[in-house]
C-alpha cells in the first residue's frame, strides 16, 4: 500500500512539472542605448603673469686710448665716442627687441562635435603698452601654441574632460625695450585668450 502510494505521489510530482513547463509562457526584447553629450569647455589661465627679467651683470668697458686737442682757453676737440662704434657688452639686443615663451600658462578641456577647440588670443586695445612714469615697455605679436600649432588663433585638441589628459599651452610674445629708461615694475600690459569649441 505504502509503495502504490510513493508511486502516485511520484506520478503526480512529474505530472505537475510537465504541465507548468508546458504552459509557461516567455518573450524577450532588445533596447538601444544612447547617450546626448552637451558641447562644454574648461579654460584654464593665470589672471597676473610677471616677468622677472634676471640682472645682468654691471660692467665697465675699456674703450681704448683717447687724445683731446685743446687749447689755451679750455675748449676741446677731437672725436669720442660714438653709439655705433661702442664695444658690445654682456647684455646686447638686437633693435632693442626680446621675444619671450611663458610656458605652460594656459590649459583647455571638454567636449565638443569635432573634438577640438579654437584658441585665440588678442591684445585689447590700450593694452599693448606696460609704463613707469615716462618709461615704456611695448608687447607684440602675441601668439598662442599647443606644441603643434602656434599662431594667433590655433585649433586644438580638446581630449575629454578629465584634468590629467587637458591641453597645456604656451604664450608667446615680443617686448620692444627701446623706449624702457626705468628700472623697476612696469605695469598696463594685457593679452586676452578666448577657448570656442568647435
Amino acid at each position: 500500500m505504502a509503495r502504490l502510494k510513493n508511486i502516485i505521489i511520484t506520478a503526480a510530482v512529474i505530472l505537475a512539472g510537465l504541465s507548468s513547463e508546458a504552459l509557461a509562457a516567455k518573450t524577450s526584447c532588445t533596447t538601444n542605448v544612447a547617450v546626448r553629450v552637451p558641447e562644454f569647455i574648461v579654460l584654464h589661465y593665470y589672471s597676473s603673469v610677471t616677468l622677472n627679467f634676471d640682472r645682468p651683470t654691471a660692467e665697465a668697458l675699456d674703450e681704448g686710448a683717447h687724445e683731446v686737442d685743446t687749447d689755451w682757453q679750455g675748449e676741446t676737440c677731437g672725436e669720442g665716442l660714438g653709439a655705433n662704434s661702442l664695444m658690445s657688452a654682456s647684455l646686447e639686443l638686437e633693435g632693442a627687441r626680446t621675444n619671450v615663451t611663458l610656458n605652460n600658462v594656459w590649459a583647455v578641456r571638454g567636449f565638443s562635435s569635432s573634438g577640438n577647440a579654437k584658441i585665440e588670443v588678442t591684445v585689447p586695445a590700450g593694452y599693448d603698452t606696460m609704463s613707469n612714469g615716462d618709461s615704456k615697455i611695448a608687447l607684440s605679436n602675441v601668439q598662442v601654441c599647443d606644441g603643434a600649432n602656434k599662431g594667433a588663433c590655433i585649433s586644438t585638441k580638446l581630449n575629454g574632460m578629465s584634468g590629467d589628459k587637458a591641453t597645456v599651452g604656451n604664450i608667446e610674445m615680443e617686448l620692444d625695450f627701446s623706449q624702457t629708461t626705468r628700472s623697476g615694475s612696469h605695469t598696463g600690459g594685457q593679452y586676452t585668450i578666448t577657448a570656442t569649441t568647435i
